[in-house]
């Protein structure tokens, strides 16, 4: 019996694939089962600690640790301080605190309270049945402002006053908020309407005004009730006018609101205020309507008086300068531009003249980390060499000492100290689940903060994810990344699955670990889950991008169909079930590839899609089609519609009711059109959704899955319904 024992044991060891994997199930992807959760590190304290929001003993406190030894010591106490507030006010759920965890504002209700840790106070802030928006604490902690009704308002805490800014809110006039195309496309939808931004000396606020009067009125139909509910939205669409947009400045002290002086009455865009970091000025950006000029203007805030400093234009569109540094002591800013067909760093005097281009090259910068003024370093993220990939590098302000600091291949997510000293990693390849790791500034690893991989992770049957190129029939190298099933056998014939997202600048394939692990749960039940990005997907830069101005659609259907074409040699794949999916650009992308590209695609899932750029907002259409007026033959070939006599099957459609973003209009025009031709399609309307279907998701996603196993592996779908 002992020998027996001692061989079995002795055989596993040698054979250990005799051991019988896990299978992923859908449950496990659904509630993220399969990876532990990284610690919650919530920036830096100073210099030399981070901050780590943590739980002991049923206490959620927030510690400080010290990158050198490890040392840790309390930061904040949440629940301690809980327990000196009055009951129903946690500071958890504070809707705003300071950097220094020693000023927070709260809501109980519909009205704010502030909270002071030195002072140990809660002062009520608000006291009416109007809803507070938006509050944000001054530099200092002092102030809080926030919009209600659409005006503007401060609270001054030491005084305990409340001081209305604005009198002019209505309707369609709005302080501080803005309007939708703005949050959508310009400010960015992160900020929640937000349209007001303190000085750094907390004495002056600046903020866009909005008059949405001119903006044709939208009305989304609610279906509640016995006769339902039109919610009236006021939405510019392609050619439509925009919002007439001010710039206002308030001086605390007193209350008064500067306008900076712009001729008001012309098309522009005005956005992204940056204060200077001594607070005396700011710089504002302005945009033409056609989007291809951008100006940054410094802004005197005690006259309005504007000077020009910044001037760009380009043959197809500008961006937005949205990591706009400016240096202390008026010595210049620096400003990351795609000028040259490549994103690099230019540093500028204050006076508009460039002094040094810090970067440049066929590849990209992404993201400003830290500006290190005191040594004259810039840490920045990006990619040099391989675009799915993302780094941190570190670089001389003028241009000398380039290097890399992140050195394994893959994604890596940074938070770079204040000095510059220390930064923490999140890093992940398509094998490697996120970790954590704490580096110094020559890129040497300290220690591991944490890990997302389990023991026992090795024990499930996952996919065999590759990453690589293949090229276009003219010439293009495009990255493509599949999951292939666990025992993938070259003998036998798989489905395909295409996801995407497809829209400018916005590529899916990167050298990341797939973290909910959705594509793997596919590739198990026998689907080669496949993702591809198109030429204009980023990965070359905006000379690359550039190729879809005036013409949406159509690069990416060339791409998207070489890619099946390239697929479709392979003899192990099913070339009559190729199917692609995706959601809004990428629902559109998918209703392009069942109509005009139906020839390659068998099926697909398009959710909340645009179906016609006449029915999309004017910022994001007009960037990157001009106005239907000056490119009718641009917006007829993008167009869904033109292709739905070349459908032949095969689409399920999905989309919110009142959904905001794409109207339900764009799927109604496309089934109209599809009904007239007598085509044969599947629709699912989710009443009462916004775009993303998030309240019903799990209906959606089961449908989804429905339709895939049914059309691709002629089998059913029911892990949900057990």
């Amino acid at each position: 019996m002992k020998k027996t024992i001692l061989l079995f044991l002795t055989l596993a060891f040698i054979f250990p694939s005799f051991a019988q994997k896990k299978e992923i199930k859908f449950a496990d992807v659904l509630g993220g089962r399969l990876l532990k959760p990284l610690p919650r590190l919530v920036g830096w304290a100073d210099s030399n600690h981070f901050l780590k929001f943590t739980v002991q003993n049923g206490k959620n406190k927030i510690v400080k640790i010290n990158a050198v030894t490890g040392d840790t010591t309390l930061f904040f106490d949440y629940s301690y301080w809980n327990s000196q507030l009055p009951e129903g006010f946690n500071l958890l759920n504070a809707i705003e605190k300071s950097k220094d965890y020693k000023y927070f504002v709260l809501r109980k209700g519909k009205d704010l309270y502030y909270f002071s840790v030195p002072d140990q106070e809660l002062l009520r802030i608000t006291n009416d049945s109007l809803a507070e928006n938006n509050p944000r604490l001054s530099p200092n902690g002092r102030y809080v402002a926030f919009t209600k009704a659409h005006n503007l308002f401060v609270y001054d805490a030491e005084n305990q006053s409340l001081k209305q800014i604005t009198k002019d809110g209505a309707e369609l006039i709005y302080n501080g908020w803005s309007s939708w195309v703005y949050d959508e496309e310009i400010i960015g939808r992160s900020t929640r309407h937000l349209a007001f931004w303190w000085s750094p000396d907390s004495k002056r606020l600046t903020f866009l005004r909005f008059d949405d009067s001119p903006v044709p009125e939208f009305p989304i139909f609610h279906s509640p009730g016995v006769h339902g509910f039109l919610e009236k939205t006021r939405y510019p669409y392609a050619g439509d006018p925009d919002p007439v947009v001010k710039l206002g400045i308030v001086n605390i002290a007193n209350s008064k609101v500067t306008w900076a002086d712009f001729n008001y009455s012309i098309d522009q865009y005005i956005a992204w205020p940056f204060w200077t970091p001594d607070g005396k000025s700011l710089t504002v950006q302005w945009m033409n309507r056609e989007q291809d000029s951008i100006k940054i203007f410094l802004i005197n805030p005690d006259n309005g008086a504007k000077k020009e400093i910044y001037s760009e234009h380009q043959n197809s569109w500008v961006e937005w300068f949205k990591d706009l540094k400016i240096l202390k002591d008026g010595k210049g800013m620096i400003i990351r531009s795609n000028k040259s067909g490549w994103a690099h760093l230019y540093l500028y005097t204050m006076d508009g003249k460039l002094k040094d281009q810090i970067t440049s090259g066929k590849w990209e910068v992404k993201k400003i980390d830290l500006v290190d003024e005191r040594n004259g370093v810039i840490y920045f993220e990006g990619w040099k060499g391989e675009s799915t990939e993302n780094h941190l590098f570190k670089v001389n302000s003028d241009g000398s000492g380039f290097t890399r600091l992140t050195k394994e291949a893959g994604t890596h997510s940074c938070s770079v100290s204040p000095n510059g000293k220390f930064y923490y990693d999140t890093f992940s390849d398509i094998t490697t689940p996120p970790k954590i790791f704490l580096c110094n500034n020559q890129g040497k690893e300290l220690k591991i903060l944490g890990d997302s991989k389990p023991e026992d992770f090795s024990d499930y049957d996952l996919a065999k994810v590759q990453l690589f190129r293949f090229t276009t029939s003219d010439g293009w190298k495009l990255p493509m990344k599949w999951f292939l099933p666990p025992h993938f056998d070259r003998t036998k014939k798989y489905p395909v699955l295409i996801s995407i997202y497809g829209g400018p600048n916005a590529g899916t394939v990167h050298n990341a670990f797939n973290r909910w692990m959705f594509d793997d749960y596919l590739s198990a039940n026998g689907i080669i889950v496949v993702q591809v990005d198109h030429r204009g997907s980023g990965h070359f830069g905006k000379q690359g991008v550039a190729l879809m101005y005036r013409h949406l659609g159509k690069w990416e259907m060339h791409d998207y169909i070489d890619a099946v074409k390239w697929l479709s040699r392979k003899s192990f794949v099913d070339t009559n079930k190729i199917a692609i999916a995706g959601g809004s650009y990428g629902g559109y992308v998918t209703c392009l590839a069942l109509t005009y590209g139906s020839k390659y695609f068998d099926y697909g899932v398009a959710q909340y899609s645009v179906t016609d750029w006449h029915l999309y907002d004017n910022v994001y259409t007009e960037r990157y089609m001009d106005k239907p007026s000056e490119n009718p033959e641009g917006y007829k070939e993008s167009s869904v519609l033109t292709y739905a006599d070349k459908y032949k099957g095969g689409l399920l459609i999905t989309h919110g009711t009142i959904d905001d973003n794409v109207h339900f209009q764009n799927t109604l025009q496309f089934v109209n059109k599809l009904e007239n031709l007598n085509k044969n399609f599947q629709l699912m309307v989710y009443p009462g959704e916004r775009h993303g279907i998030r309240h019903k998701f799990l209906h959606d996603i089961k449908l989804s899955l429905k339709f895939l196993f049914k059309n691709l592996l002629n089998k059913d779908f029911t892990a949900l319904d057990k």
